[in-house]
């Protein structure tokens, strides 16, 4: 009987331990929770890989970069008072003397301080932005230069 009554309880040790270390990844400390940290620093800290189909963020009073759009065309912005759009001289220079893009932070700042993405996206399509319009006055010069070509040609 008693060789019975230890081997329950073994078994129930056994059963116990292995249900606690089941998920041995996964911490929780100040109301926050961490997976593969024991010292989670925000509501959610994962230290690894995540695989995930969709991330979903919201702006919560970021803007979304219309601005550059508005800024062109309009000579300036509701969206974003602050915002100017840069030539290619002023990008040329800053990018000279800092070795990144004008309000993109630089690699010392990312390795520093990590990167939000929600941020990080908003700041590349500015750029992208940027870009399009840098583009399309290209296009417009490429599309007079060809024109003053044929008229010379004829």
């Amino acid at each position: 009987m008693k060789n019975i009554v230890l081997l329950v309880l073994v078994l129930i040790s056994v059963t116990a331990t292995a249900q606690r270390n089941k998920l041995k990844n996964i911490s929780e400390k100040d109301g926050k929770i961490g997976i593969g940290t024991t010292a989670p620093d925000e509501l959610l800290t994962v230290k690894g890989k995540i695989h995930t189909q969709e991330v979903l963020v919201d702006l919560n009073g970021a803007v979304a970069p219309d601005y550059v759009f508005e800024n062109y065309y309009e000579g300036s912005s509701n969206l974003n008072t602050a915002y100017d759009f840069p030539s290619l001289t002023e990008i040329e220079l800053y990018t000279k003397e800092n070795h990144h893009l004008p309000g993109v932070p630089s690699a010392e700042e990312m390795n520093e301080n990590g990167l939000s993405l929600k941020k990080m996206n908003l700041i590349l399509l500015e750029k992208l932005e940027e870009l399009t319009l840098y583009t399309i006055q290209q296009q417009k010069e490429i599309d007079l230069l060809k024109e003053s070509l044929k008229e010379m040609d004829h």
